[in-house]
């Protein structure tokens, strides 16, 4: 498989899992005594199970967005660990990122997932394009901003059928989100992708706080 095709996969949905709960809310949401992740936010619990996320959210899906390798030299030579930065989102108005760091790249990819599924906070979707006006959840109901250490972020509404004017990284998070239609604009060093991934959830984090 070329890197172009490995590029260019879909995201992966996650295999059913049998989820045992371990915490209070956990056992809630197992017998439905909580069925949605607006109860989970209106009431300020605290999320600490991925299995909540899949329960609640069931077409969630997952992404991996970077992987590397961290280096360092200790006295007893050199210390290797693969890092691996991962998205998940349900492609309508939640979405998540999380890391994960470990000898193994797998062990690295599964710790990413997880935190990613912890992490998942909502996005407030609509139509602040002037020119569409539609009111349907297609775009950010208006002009937002977000930063991650040196990286800027700002999502502008579009009209029904722009599609997603931003990088391929960029594209990727805001389509897990749910966004379909906008235009975006970036500053900084857009590459590293763990500042330029904590600049576009804190910009689609004021779409809830905001409006």
């Amino acid at each position: 498989m070329s890197r172009t095709e490995q590029r260019s996969r879909p995201p992966r949905r996650e295999p059913e899992q049998v989820w045992t709960p371990r915490t209070k809310l956990g056992t809630l949401v197992a017998t439905d005594k909580i069925t949605s992740m607006k109860e989970i936010y209106e009431n300020g619990y605290r999320i600490q199970e991925a299995g909540i996320i899949k329960k609640l959210l069931p077409g969630i899906k997952t992404e991996v967005i970077d992987v590397g390798i961290v280096q360092k030299q200790t006295t007893n030579g050199e210390y290797t660990r693969f890092k691996a930065l991962v998205a998940a989102g349900d492609e309508n108005g939640w979405l998540g990122i999380g890391q994960g760091k470990s000898k193994q790249m797998r062990i690295a990819i599964e710790k990413a997932t997880n935190q990613a599924y912890l992490n998942v906070s909502p996005v407030k979707l609509g139509c602040g394009s002037w020119e569409c006006r539609c009111e349907q959840p297609h775009s950010v109901p208006f002009k937002i901003r977000g930063r991650g250490g040196s990286v800027t972020v700002e999502v502008i509404p579009g009209p029904r059928g722009l599609g997603l004017v931003a990088g391929g990284n960029i594209r990727n998070l805001l389509k897990l989100a749910g966004l379909k239609d906008a235009w975006t604009k970036s500053t900084g060093s857009t590459n590293t992708m763990t500042s330029t991934s904590r600049a576009v959830l804190d910009c689609l984090r004021q779409t809830f706080s905001q409006g």
